[in-house]
Order: structure tokens, then sequence, then C-alpha cells
């Protein structure tokens, strides 16, 4: 076990994906003369974006409210791709120096709270080396998502051992796969596999989604027209943050429609697949079950999808799986699926904090049994954040406002010489929904065990909008009722999360 000097911080940020780097971007231009370290598992920082290297991944929301608000996406490709992604949060991290403040190969398992010490000691595992190390910090963020990066979702199969073909799983994408002149089966109706159909039709002999039940799908232009024509007359940034503004309001603006005239949004939705599909295709197999935006919407750029459907490149056939045989898949109603490559886009494994354990003062924090504060802070543990995006809306306009949240929060605590901030809810305020409740997908059904629960009322129940938010942690006051401060005892002038550098 290994601890020095340069392991300790004000704050220690885990994870250097999307919103890690953002959360440090914002600490960078917010509070510079804190010391800010961010641990890292992977070898590399982008987080999602690093791990998925199937065929064709991208966003599935538009990129001007994917990026971030502080260095808007600058293209006009509406959604891009996973290199390009990467390729943003790498430029944008070395653009505020976060990435000389990144380390990596670092597996966290556990972070532990002392009242005494005022500090978190947080364990890391260095993988390659199997030894462990010791860091300090003042103030604890997660910004580890909410799946598991080891594996995804894998249901059981029966007869699965009989299959004589390649079987993968999008989250562990063989690199050099070679699939030209192969019959794929992808089983899943979800965005990594309307995004790995198209993907994959023009090289396979021919792809097929096997779907148990339909999802929603929404397509989109692939290339911003509009902005492109602004950008002949407006200054380029200008024209940016308009298309920001735009995209935000339509996608906020598509949800509530959703959720106030749900038969109506549900009649566009289809008749928009049905102008895309050749006369004659059966409509039920693009017909959900449930409304819109119980689950997330499936987009897809230029109707690509259909587009692969139509070539006759691409099938989509719905059914539920009795087993799989030597050469495929066999379905209760007796049809046969024949497959060279069955690709698993059977979902995510839910997990919260990386996997890693919480404790305060000795005693367990366990993220299922605890509501957040303000969806940014955690019941009952002092000085720790965690960060989620939005479940409605693209993650990152959460992820952003979470972290002017904070920045605040610390102002605050220096200006009022507090030093240890803890969400105190009132009794019986847990609920049994989580912070994901308003979405019946599997993954999240799945997952309730593992995620935050929800409050009776706010600010400890978690509104998925973005309006709301933005008033409640950017203008209302820090200072709450609900928050219990720990002020020192005589306040010093450097910030009460600060430790001056060497």
């Amino acid at each position: 076990m290994d601890q020095d000097a340069s392991s300790a911080s004000d704050v220690l940020i885990i994870g250097a994906g999307l919103s890690g780097i953002g959360m440090a971007c914002h600490l960078a231009m917010e509070h510079p003369q804190l010391r800010v370290t961010l641990i890292e598992r992977r070898a590399a920082m982008g987080g999602t974006w690093d791990l998925f290297r199937y065929p064709g991944v991208r966003s599935d929301s538009d990129m001007f409210t994917f990026g971030y608000a502080f260095r808007p996406w600058h293209a006009l490709d509406v959604m891009a791709d996973g290199p390009s992604i990467r390729r943003y949060v790498m430029e944008t991290a070395q653009q505020y120096g976060i990435d000389e403040k990144i380390r990596y190969g670092l597996k966290v398992v556990s972070s532990s709270w002392s009242s005494r010490e005022r500090r978190w000691t947080v364990r890391a595992l260095d993988e390659s080396r199997d030894e462990t190390r010791d860091f300090s910090c003042r103030f604890l963020i997660a910004c580890t998502g909410y799946y598991n990066y080891d594996r995804g979702h894998l249901p059981s199969f029966p007869g699965e051992e009989r299959f004589r073909g390649l079987r993968v799983h999008p989250q562990q994408w063989p690199e050099g796969l070679d699939y030209r002149g192969k019959r794929v089966v992808i089983i899943g109706s979800g965005a990594t596999a309307v995004t790995l159909v198209p993907a994959m039709a023009n090289d396979a002999a021919h792809v097929t989604m096997l779907q148990r039940s339909p999802s929603y799908i929404l397509s989109l232009p692939r290339f911003d027209t509009i902005s492109a024509v602004l950008g002949r007359f407006l200054p380029k940034p200008l024209v940016f943050r308009l298309a920001r503004r735009r995209n935000i309001f339509l996608a906020r603006l598509i949800y509530k429609a959703a959720r106030r005239w749900p038969g109506k949004v549900r009649a566009f939705l289809i008749d928009g697949v049905r102008k895309h599909l050749p006369a004659g295709v059966d409509m039920r197999h693009f017909t959900p079950d449930y409304q819109p935006w119980d689950q997330r919407l499936c987009v897809v750029p230029d109707a690509d999808l259909f587009e692969a459907i139509k070539s006759g490149k691409a099938s989509v056939m719905t059914g539920r799986i009795a087993g799989f045989t030597e050469q495929g898949i066999r379905l209760q109603s007796g049809e046969a699926l024949h497959a060279d490559i069955i690709v698993t886009a059977t979902g995510l494994e839910m997990q919260t904090l990386g996997g890693m354990a919480l404790q305060v003062d000795g005693e367990p924090r366990v993220m299922g049994e605890l509501v957040t504060y303000k969806g940014v802070l955690l019941q009952d543990t002092p000085n720790f954040a965690c960060i989620f995006g939005y479940t409605n809306a693209p993650w990152t306009l959460k992820a952003d406002i979470a972290a002017r949240y904070l920045c605040r929060l610390f102002d605050y605590m220096a200006t009022h010489g507090v030093e240890v901030v803890t969400p105190r809810a009132p009794a019986g305020e847990r609920q049994d929904d989580t912070i994901m409740g308003s979405l019946t997908s599997g993954y999240v059904q799945r997952g309730a065990p593992v995620l935050p629960r929800q409050g009776r009322e706010v600010p400890w129940r978690v509104l998925n909008n973005y309006e709301r938010d933005c008033e409640m942690l950017l203008k209302q006051p820090v200072a709450d009722v609900a928050l219990e401060l720990d002020r020192r005892a005589v306040a010093p002038q450097a910030p009460p999360v600060a430790v001056p550098s060497r």
C-alpha cells in the first residue's frame, strides 16, 4: 500500500469520462486554487466513448446538447461517431489542463470518510501491478456512470452452447471482427441494435434485428442545414450557441408533449416510421406496446436503419427465443434464423460508484438505501457528490448544471468557513421508486436495487426537468435547512476545501 503527499487532494473525481472531465473543467475555471485529482480505471479518458468500439457507435442525442455548454460542439454533424466524441473529450481536457491531473489504471475499491480527520480515504487497486494505493481528499465526486464496465447484461438462452458460430456482446466487441459476407442476427431493439444494423448491413450477407418487442424510432437529419445557412451570415460561436438552445427546446418539447398527449405523439412517431418504409411492411415490428418516453426513444440519422431495410440487406423480426441451435436461433413461433454471428445487444448491467464500497466512520452507505439531495449530494454522506445525467434528455445537460452547482457550493463553503456539508433527509422521506424510475426499460428495472431512491418532495426528488433543475441548482440559495453545515472553529483565509499547493 502506497500513499504520499501527491495522493492528497482538495477534490478527488472518480472517472475520466464525459462527466468527470466536465466536472474537472468547471473546477479549473471556477476554483483554480483547488488541487484536483481524477482517478480512471481504464488506460485512457473518454469513459463510455473509449469502452464501446462496435461498428457505427455514435451518440443517440444531438451533439449540440450532448456537448459541454462551456465548450460547444463545433461541427455540423448532428449525431457524432464514437471516435469523434472521444477526441472531443480529450481535446477539452487538454484545453483546460485536466489531462495532467488524471491517474490511469486504478480501480477504486473503497472510500471511507473520517469525521475526526474530516477527509476521505480512497483505496484504489493498480490492476497491472496488483497493488493498492491510498488517496485522500476533502471532497469526493463520483462520475462513474450507472453501468458495469466489465460486462453487459447477458441473459441465459436455452441451448446456447450448441451454437457453432461466433457470439459477441457490443460491450466487448472483438477488435478486427470480420463479418463480411456473414449472416448476422442482432438480439435487441435499443439504441445499440438500431446503430449496429445499418453499420453492418453493407458488408454482411444479411443482418436481422431480432426483438422481443419494438421500440419507438425517430429519424433526424445527420447534417444541421439550418446552422450551415446561419453560418454564412453570423459568427460561428453564435451559430452553435443558437443551435444548442434550439435543440434543448425541441428535445424538451417532444418529451413534454409525449407526457401530455401520449396518443398523439405515439401516432406521430409511428407515422414517421411508416413514411420511411416500403408499402406492405408489417408495422407490428415498429409499434411498441408502451407509451412514448416510458423508455428512451431510439434516434437514427437520415433514416439509415430504414434505408438498410429497404435495400433488402437488413430486416426486423419480432418474437421470443425458444433456444439456440447449431446454425442459429429458433423462435417460440417455430421459425428459425440462421446465423454465422449472433450479437447480443441485450443491454447494460447496472452498477453505481463503479462498484466501490462507501463508508462513513465505519458505517456503510448503500446507494440503493439512500436518497439524493437535488440529484447531486447523497443523504447522510459528508462532502460527497455523485453526478447522474438525465434519462429523458442528453446526459451532459444535467452533468453540466450539477458541476456548476458544486462550484457554487464550494464558493459558499469558502465564504462562510464551512468545512463539511452533509444532507439530512427527514424521517420517512425515502420512497420505493428509484431516481430512474420514470423509465420502464429492462436494464433500469433489473438495476433498481442498486440505484438511489426517490424522496417524497424536492429537493429529495429527482425532477428530470431541465428548466426546474436550472432554477434549483443554479439560482436558489445554497444554504438550506436540509444541509448540515459544519464550520471551522476558526476560519482561515484559504477556502475550506483547499489544501495549499506545494
